[in-house]
């Protein structure tokens, strides 16, 4: 090899000695690695990606589909990368989430004790003991009072009589369910040490029950021993990060179906990827004043979600380039898919949350 030749540390390639930098890699050569190279390095990477963000963030929150217009453009190292923008804003939008979650969380453990204890009085007292004479007397002395204009017979009279005895007499022996028990005897049970399966049956739980019932019962047990429903709300929360990768490509797509000949997926993608990004730092300034401020008027919430719409559909008509009346009524098509999809995924995540907590 020449001696005017520098071999990359990088990619091994030759170049000019010349040369300060890697023309194949660009990385810089002869560059020893000390702290001063290290921590230079990391803070100047996180300032340009910082620097970009409030250059890119103006525009994202007051020119709907303007950044998206420009990547396209091919302007795409002057502003944030949209996938960037979106995981940067993703991680401060759910690292702020997670402190509502705890105190709603704590809230709702509190909710839930009481709860217990209110539907403990009304349970109980549906399962009484059977009525006495005095009782009895009771609920037939209007049947036999307005017999006449009943016009009851003797056989329906002791018909009546037998069925408000039987059901008195065996209203605490009843079966119970999964939605509808006696919580002084499970109570009962807890502290004898019964195990979780005489628990079950006690609760109305059936033998050949499946898999699904039984788990039910298995979480709903648990639920009840430790009344804490707050690590079900958790749950949930977790879930929702991981849903909004699979909902995101879902409104790209949504996108491509309503613009098809407006180029490739990659294409409508860019765009959800900013509008995404834009929702959630809508959410996250929602969640801080909701934290910071405990009775944040709701009207200004409302108000605020409502916008987000005016800004898809100025977005749309502005990144697509259609008219005003074509571009608010795919917006609300775009929009009413979109709930129509997202409402059984929240709905499946609440499930999960409940049946894997």
């Amino acid at each position: 090899m020449p001696t005017n030749q520098y071999t990359c540390k990088n990619c091994e390639k030759s170049f000019d000695v010349t040369y300060k930098f890697c023309p194949y890699c660009g990385q810089k050569s002869k560059d020893e690695l000390t702290l001063g190279i290290l921590f230079s390095n990391t803070i100047s990477n996180y300032f340009s990606v910082d620097a970009r963000f409030f250059k890119s963030f103006i525009p994202l929150m007051t020119r709907p589909g303007y950044l998206a217009k420009r990547f396209l453009e091919g302007k795409r190292l002057l502003y944030l990368h949209p996938a960037q923008m979106y995981l940067f804003i993703s991680v401060v939008l759910f690292f702020l989430f997670s402190f509502i979650a705890n105190k709603q969380a704590t809230l709702f453990d509190a909710s839930i004790k009481k709860d217990f204890e209110r539907a403990k009085v009304v349970m109980d007292s549906m399962y009484q003991k059977p009525l006495d004479s005095v009782q009895f007397k009771k609920y037939m002395a209007p049947y036999i009072k307005n017999n006449e204009d009943l016009e009851l017979t003797n056989a329906e009279i002791k018909s009546l009589d037998s069925i408000i005895k039987t059901s008195s007499s065996s209203s605490s022996k009843r079966s119970y369910n999964f939605a509808v028990f006696n919580q002084t005897g499970v109570d009962s049970l807890l502290q004898a040490g019964a195990s979780d399966q005489v628990i079950y049956k006690h609760m109305g739980l059936d033998d050949d029950a499946g898999y699904l019932k039984r788990k039910f019962y298995e979480q709903f047990l648990k639920f009840y021993k430790y009344k804490s429903g707050g690590s079900i709300l958790k749950r949930f929360y977790d879930t929702i990060p991981i849903a909004m990768f699979f909902l995101l490509p879902i409104f790209a797509l949504l996108l491509k179906l309503m613009y098809f000949r407006k180029g490739a997926y990659a294409y409508h993608l860019v765009f959800s990827f900013y509008f995404f990004a834009y929702l959630f730092t809508v959410f996250s300034i929602l969640v801080a004043c909701n934290f910071i401020w405990s009775n944040f008027p709701v009207w200004i919430t409302v108000l605020t979600m409502l916008s987000t719409f005016i800004y898809l559909f100025i977005g749309l008509k502005r990144f697509y380039e259609q008219g005003w009346f074509i571009s608010f009524v795919k917006s609300n098509i775009i929009v009413l898919s979109f709930f129509t999809i997202l409402i059984p995924i929240t709905l499946f995540l609440a499930f999960f949350a409940f049946l894997y907590y």
